[in-house]
């Protein structure tokens, strides 16, 4: 990975030369590609990712949007501060770090920061995994096995490991591909934590609820049985720096 930052206008972009061979604002607009298949956010998610072609390479193009009580004053604007702090630059450069650690996350391809005065708004590409499908999708099916549940526990367990904190750790952000192989997604306001603590606690709680709230919305199983298995591939892997094949 080499890392280079440019500025083109009003926008700053950090990308990897090695799989971008021209950088331009165009890859980031929607409207310049063609063949571009959106895939809305799940669960009522904000915003909309787009799957692109790029040179033989798959990419995932999302917008950032706001959430919470200023999504609908602000939607798609965020307080300029400075292009070290802005969400694109520290996602793709924690995106980075993931990748050299060798952990299951997608590859940053490019990060895009555009100024409007005292806001910018922010994209990210990086690039597609292949086949997978959300956590939140397999559920659906009927009978998950056990040792997926343990998969999804170990997966967990490497980046607890490695001190990184998922902002939203949920069963849509975890993604599976049809040989079992476990990802995570969205590093969006994602850290690398200075100790151990109670916020693997918190990050484990908050994928409970998230498994529980989907439960209540469909007709899936999910109870102690399930999460003990979950349980069963976190704990012993934990000291693991890397998913296991």
């Amino acid at each position: 990975m080499t890392e280079r930052i440019e500025k083109l206008g009003k926008s700053v972009i950090v990308y990897d030369d090695s799989l971008v061979s021209q950088i331009s604002a165009a890859l980031f607009d929607p409207l310049s590609w063609d063949a571009a298949v959106p895939v809305p956010g799940v669960a009522g998610g904000r915003g909309t990712t787009l799957f692109v072609q790029y040179e033989g390479q798959a990419w995932a193009l999302r917008h950032y949007h706001r959430g919470g009580k200023l999504m609908k004053m602000l939607r798609d604007r965020f307080l300029w501060t400075g292009w070290e702090s802005t969400r694109p630059f520290r996602e793709w450069m924690l995106l980075s770090h993931l990748q050299k650690l060798g952990l299951p996350a997608p590859v940053p391809v490019a990060a895009r920061c555009l100024r409007l005065g005292i806001y910018y708004s922010a994209d990210l590409i990086t690039q597609r995994l292949p086949g997978v499908t959300p956590f939140s999708s397999w559920l659906q099916r009927d009978g998950i096995d056990e040792e997926l549940w343990c998969a999804v526990g170990r997966c967990i367990a490497c980046f607890h490991a490695a001190r990184i904190f998922h902002a939203d750790l949920s069963a849509h952000n975890i993604q599976v591909d049809p040989a079992g192989r476990v990802y995570l997604l969205d590093f969006d306001r994602g850290r690398i934590m200075p100790s151990d603590g109670r916020w693997r606690d918190r990050n484990l709680l908050r994928l409970q609820r998230s498994l529980r709230k989907i439960r209540n919305n469909s007709n899936v199983i999910f109870g102690a049985d399930q999460w003990q298995a979950f349980l069963d591939g976190y704990q012993p892997s934990f000291a693991t720096a890397s998913q296991p094949e």
